[in-house]
Order: C-alpha cells, then sequence, then structure tokens
C-alpha cells in the first residue's frame, strides 16, 4: 500500500532534460525543500531550473505525515541548553513564520489546509513537560499545559501550541510546481566548477550556473561539509484507519519510540516504530497491534514507511554546503519535521542567494559545530559498516548492508543508504545501484 497522499493526488508531469542549458541558480531535488526554494527564486524573477532523479515529491515528502508546526517535540529545553535563548527563540520564530508562509499560499491552493492545535505528550514524566513549559515560557512561546488527551491512554500531561495546521501535502506541491522549469529523471551525476560556475552534469545533459542548491533529501556529495558524518537517517510507519474517532489535533510522544495522531478526513493516522535505518525495529507490526487493541472496529486502509534525515543536535542544516565551498548551498536534516523545514530552508536559502540578510542564517548554517554526542554514534556505525566481513557493500562508502525483512530491502546502518531486492537503488545519499551478484550470494 502507498500512502493516502499518493492514493489522492496525480502529479503533474514534467519531461526529462534532453540538453546543455544555462541558468542563474540550480536546484537539484524535487521534494517539498526544492520545489519551494525554485518557486520562491523564480517569484523574485531569478532565472532557475529544478532537477529530479525520479518524480517530484516521489521521495520523503509522499510519505510525510504533514502537519505544519513549530513545536518539535519537546525540543525547546533542549536548544536553550545547547544555543541560548536567542537561538532558541530563532527556532520558534522562524518555525512560526514558515507556518504563517504557508498559510499565506494556501489561500489560493486547495490542498485540505486545516487549523489544529499540536500536542506534544508525556506517558510518565511530569518534570519533562513542567521543563520544556519553562523554556518556552524563557523564549515567550503560546504554550498551555493539558493534562487529558482524547486518546486510549492516560498521559502524564501534555503541552499544547494552538493555531497550527494540517494539510495534503502533494496537491500543494502540485499547485506550486505549477509553471516551474523541472526536469524530471533527470540525475545529477558530478559536480564540476568551470570559468562560468558550476556545472550539473546529469544524464540528459550538462546544467551551468552560477549557483546551486542541493535539497537531495541527503548530499550527495561526499567531499564538502562531511555530512556522511554529521547525518544518519531514522525509518519510521505509518497507518490509516478508516472510520476510526476524530481527535481534534494533532499528537506525538515526547519519547522517540512513541505514537503520533492526526485525523485525514474520515481516516485516523497513527505513526511510530522509529529506528536507524539499518538497525532492527518494530515497525509496523507495532502499529498494526496497537490499532487491533484500541480501534478493532477500524480497518486499516493505508499503510507506508517514512525515511528521514537527523542532525546531529536535532536542527537542519540550512545554508551554505561547507566554508569551503563557493555558491553551492545546501537544505537537510530536518529532523522528521520536513514540512517546516523545507520553508525555512527556502525562504532562508532565497535570502541568502540575493544578498539579504537573514536573522537565522547563524542558527542553521552547516559549518557550526559537529561536537555533539551522536557524531561518536554516527563514527562508530561507520567503523563497525567498514569491518564488517561481509557482502553486500554499500557503494556509498562502503559500509556492509544488512537485510530488512520486513521490507524485503538492503539497508545501510551507516548512512541510510536503502536498495530494493534486485539491487535498484531506493534512498540516498548512495547514487546507484548494488551490483547483484555478490548480493544474492551473502543474503542472510
Amino acid at each position: 500500500m502507498g500512502s493516502v497522499w499518493n492514493e489522492t493526488e496525480t502529479m503533474r508531469s514534467f519531461g526529462p532534460l534532453e540538453q546543455d542549458c544555462s541558468v542563474d541558480v540550480l536546484v537539484i531535488g524535487g521534494g517539498m525543500a526544492g520545489v519551494l526554494t525554485a518557486y520562491f527564486l523564480k517569484e523574485q524573477g531569478i532565472d532557475v531550473a529544478l532537477c529530479e532523479a525520479e518524480t517530484i515529491g516521489g521521495g520523503t515528502t509522499q510519505n510525510t505525515t504533514a502537519k505544519i508546526t513549530s513545536q518539535h517535540g519537546l525540543c525547546y529545553a533542549k536548544l536553550i541548553e545547547r544555543f541560548g535563548e536567542r537561538f532558541a527563540g530563532f527556532y520558534l520564530m522562524a518555525n512560526e513564520e514558515a507556518l504563517k508562509r504557508y498559510r499565506s499560499l494556501c489561500e489560493r491552493i486547495d490542498c485540505d489546509l486545516e487549523t489544529q492545535p499540536n500536542y506534544i505528550y508525556s506517558l510518565y514524566s511530569e518534570e519533562a513537560i513542567q521543563k520544556e513549559l519553562r523554556a518556552l515560557r524563557r523564549i515567550g512561546a503560546p504554550a498551555e499545559r493539558v493534562d487529558t488527551l482524547p486518546l486510549p491512554f492516560d498521559v502524564a500531561g501534555a503541552i499544547r501550541f494552538s493555531n497550527q495546521a494540517q494539510f495534503h501535502p502533494m496537491r500543494f506541491l502540485n499547485a506550486i510546481s505549477e509553471g516551474l522549469p523541472i526536469y524530471t529523471h533527470t540525475r545529477v551525476r558530478e559536480l564540476i566548477r568551470t570559468q562560468l560556475g558550476i556545472a550539473a552534469v546529469t544524464n540528459g545533459g550538462t546544467v551551468t550556473a552560477k549557483r546551486i542548491v542541493v535539497a537531495t533529501h541527503f548530499p550527495f556529495l561526499n567531499k564538502h561539509g562531511f555530512y556522511f558524518m554529521k547525518l544518519y537517517q531514522h525509518r519510521s510507519y505509518v497507518i490509516a484507519l478508516e472510520n476510526a474517532e476524530q481527535l481534534n489535533g494533532m499528537y506525538l510522544d515526547e519519547n522517540p519510540l512513541g505514537l503520533s495522531f492526526r485525523n485525514y478526513g474520515n481516516l485516523l493516522f497513527i505513526g511510530g516504530g522509529s529506528h536507524r535505518t539499518g538497525k532492527p525495529g518494530e515497525g509496523v507490526g507495532q502499529l498494526r497491534a496497537y490499532a487491533e487493541r484500541y480501534y478493532p472496529n477500524a480497518p486499516i486502509r493505508y499503510e507506508w514507511a517514512a525515511q528521514d534525515c537527523m542532525s546531529l543536535d536535532s536542527v537542519p542544516y540550512i545554508g551554505p554546503y561547507s566554508s569551503g565551498t563557493e555558491n553551492l548551498y545546501v537544505a537537510t536534516g530536518f529532523n522528521k519535521w520536513g514540512m517546516t523545514g523545507s520553508m525555512v530552508a527556502a525562504t532562508l536559502l532565497t535570502d541568502l542567494i540575493l544578498g539579504r540578510e537573514n536573522p537565522y542564517a547563524e542558527l542553521f548554517s552547516p559549518s557550526r559545530s559537529m561536537l555533539r554526542p551522536a557524531l561518536f554514534q554516527n563514527a562508530a556505525e561507520a567503523v563497525r559498516g567498514w569491518l564488517t566481513p561481509k557482502a553486500p557493500r554499500c557503494p556509498h562508502l562502503g559500509c556492509a548492508l544488512e537485510w530488512n525483512e520486513a521490507e524485503r530491502t538492503w539497508d545501510c546502518p551507516c548512512h541510510g543508504s536503502r536498495f530494493s531486492e534486485d539491487g535498484s537503488l531506493i534512498d540516498n545519499p548512495a547514487t546507484g545501484d548494488l551490483k547483484m551478484n555478490a548480493d544474492r550470494m551473502n543474503r542472510s
């Protein structure tokens, strides 16, 4: 089964690149972040083009739960500890502005935008709720304490952000992509510096641009920025139950292993089962068991999986690709909050490309410190993957792949690349398929 967004919207068709061309700005990647960036640049009169390896919205965007909120778990106490009150306040403002910008665009787009409150709840930790509330008061966030929720279990407490939103992401993407110079089924194979700018070599021709934005989910250039060290990937799962109760809001457990909820029409989405890509996890089976227990009369209409890039400090990387790459930009690491993150990225990147000041540039800078605990876990996973003496191996950086029996895929525990059973690439950062002779011989 595919996601509800895929099944309820036919996406606009674009053709592949068939000849060399030149533009002021090339955007690589046709997800929400890439298309929004191209949209805003074109609005500003910039000569822009977008290249997508497959189809627009065909990656993470089609598998989102499509919550538009500035409440990203119990994140603000952690942000104050890591960055201070000023930057925590910037993070709140950047995401609140993203929400407002979606509302403005959706005034003329029929994409089922609904205003809903968002709730972060804790099953057991009253202390965690109180700590977050104190942090939110320090930065002036409009948050409220709630003690009971319309969920089929008790909670220790919850925090509500009112006036958040949810929508149909593919309908929105379809609308804003109209009229944009988009080339689908056009994979960028390499970038080369030339006297005229940066040349993006694709399977259909070469695009020469003065500036390039890499919005490919996981950045594909390894020799700059160290993204293979400062990103990792998580898989999570969603089921959509038909004719379950209306919850009138969006809900998320503060525990990363907990559950999320939202309604869409007569469907109830339940999300969860999160685990690092390439590592064991309960997957969609946990959600099916939960639904059978608490919603026995609501059949499963859809189920799907999402893959998300996670940054070392829970803040996206948006800005110059690295300190040593001129006129090259990146947007990645949205930490499961890709809808608001994509809008923040598109706004910030547009300002940077146009030479305008943006107060959030330092907070989201990809060149900020990598010295976070997750860095050492990433390094350990990479070393383990390189030293594991078995095939198949990921063509990205050579880590040993793990066979995912539940989804029947080859998954990389180092950086999150995924491949189908026959070796076809599903998720990056790998850019090519597997060699299947060795794979079939060594599957476990």
